[in-house]
């Protein structure tokens, strides 16, 4: 482990590895029943695309291990599987197949990309102020997901309003919160994974969870949705609705995959000096791939998970979290009846606290200068309410590449972030 990992050199140990391995799995497991879900409605087999997401995220994350040799897990990204289903197969009209499609041309031009170094580049163009904030906006957001996950905050009002507290999800998750914060502030080691644990045995107990009735299940074929890229109509990649939808996935993945990299990464101390994530260009080639991989295997865009911060709260600084967490998909696949148990509301608390530590970089944010303040507030604060990473990064960097030029300071904005810029105020226009 020592020779491939390198944990002394990262300060840590196999056991806090594989805990911040198992907190992350826990926290975001719910993709292993929720990705299913979402493509079932765009006409697809539930068992076939529960099989794909099991191995698409298990392979991807053990290779981002050995690849990378960081903390970052992979899966099916939430939001891309939605506009797949309710945007291009029900809202479009378009096959499944096509959409598959779509995902796997945008997963090949990601690999370019990234050969090219394109997406390495956008990270390094990134000021360090936008980073410390795209940290803290995606503490915001993490949190934001806990609250919603225990029914504590759901739509209503003018646009959002606190949920039912007497419903056995909010009083759960309120439970697990103060369980958890009780084990942090007593330094337990794997604080958040034994939080998720006690959690889910009371909601066992409240009824919030269920035992299953059997532990093994066997893996559902793939049949029906494998290799099926390879048997859709190639003509209509030439179309222009073709064109908008794979750009659309393209877009809406690399910000939310560059995000997701620098605010770990941040929170971790992972960047050097300049403020660059040495080995970039493998977490995000690992990223390409899992995409491919995806829409080989037949499910939506894999991107890389912001719920890796848990783990990374842990103590996770190595690829060792991310095998342990691609083994435990990989088993999901026999034992995905036990790793369904886990309601929302156990893992609620786990996020909800991960967003306190993702905001630790924002006391590093110069907060005077105004340049810097504005578009960091906007990246911060766009995060939970636009309810994606990739648009609060959108309105940092806008924000900062127009402040900085109107006031004088244009020598300080890198000619990628002007040509960023341009590309976002095309999309808002489009």
């Amino acid at each position: 482990m020592e020779k491939l990992f390198k944990l002394n050199e990262h300060k840590t140990t196999v056991r806090t590895e594989i805990i911040a391995g198992l907190t992350t799995f826990m926290t975001m497991a719910y993709i292993i029943i929720v990705n299913p879900l979402t493509l079932k409605e765009a006409g697809m087999d539930f068992g076939a695309v529960l099989t794909a997401t099991c191995l698409a995220s298990g392979l991807t994350t053990i290779l981002m291990a050995f690849l990378a040799n960081y903390p970052f897990a992979l899966a099916p990204g939430m939001g891309l599987n939605s506009f797949f289903a309710y945007g291009v197969v029900i809202g479009m009209g378009y096959s499944w197949q096509l959409a598959l499609t779509a995902v796997f041309v945008e997963g090949i031009i990601f690999i370019i990309m990234s050969f090219f170094k394109v997406r390495e580049a956008i990270i390094d163009s990134i000021p360090m102020n936008l980073k410390y904030a795209v940290s803290a906006g995606i503490g915001l957001f993490i949190a934001f997901i806990g609250f919603v996950n225990a029914g504590i905050v759901k739509a209503g009002g003018a646009i959002l309003e606190l949920g039912d507290m007497k419903s056995p999800s909010a009083i759960l998750a309120v439970l697990g919160l103060i369980i958890t914060g009780v084990l942090l502030h007593k330094r337990v080691k794997g604080a958040l994974f034994i939080g998720i644990l006690i959690s889910t045995a009371i909601g066992i107990i409240m009824g919030v969870a269920k035992l299953p009735e059997s532990i093994i299940q066997a893996p559902l074929s793939m049949a029906p949705t494998f290799l099926a890229v390879l048997k859709t109509d190639w003509s209509t990649i030439f179309s222009i609705d073709f064109l908008i939808i794979m750009f659309t996935f393209l877009f809406v993945d690399v910000f939310d995959t560059v995000g997701t990299v620098i605010g770990v990464a941040s929170k971790a101390d992972m960047l050097d000096k300049d403020g660059k994530l040495p080995k970039a260009s493998n977490v995000l080639l690992t990223d390409a791939i899992g995409t491919v991989l995806g829409s080989l295997f037949g499910t939506s865009t894999v991107t890389t998970y912001v719920e890796s911060a848990s783990g990374v709260a842990e103590g996770g600084r190595t690829g060792l979290t991310a095998l342990t967490t691609g083994v435990l998909f990989l088993l999901a696949l026999l034992f995905s009846p036990i790793f369904l148990i886990i309601p929302g509301a156990a893992t609620a608390p786990a996020l909800i606290l991960v967003g306190l530590f993702m905001m630790e970089p924002i006391l590093r944010i110069d907060l005077k200068d105004y340049t810097e303040a504005i578009p960091a507030f906007l990246t911060i604060i766009m995060m939970p309410i636009s309810y994606s990473i990739a648009e609060g990064i959108v309105f940092g960097m806008l924000s900062y590449t127009l402040l900085k030029t109107l006031t004088g300071k244009a020598k300080e904005v890198s000619i990628v972030m002007y040509v960023l810029s341009l590309i976002f105020v095309f999309k808002f226009i489009v």
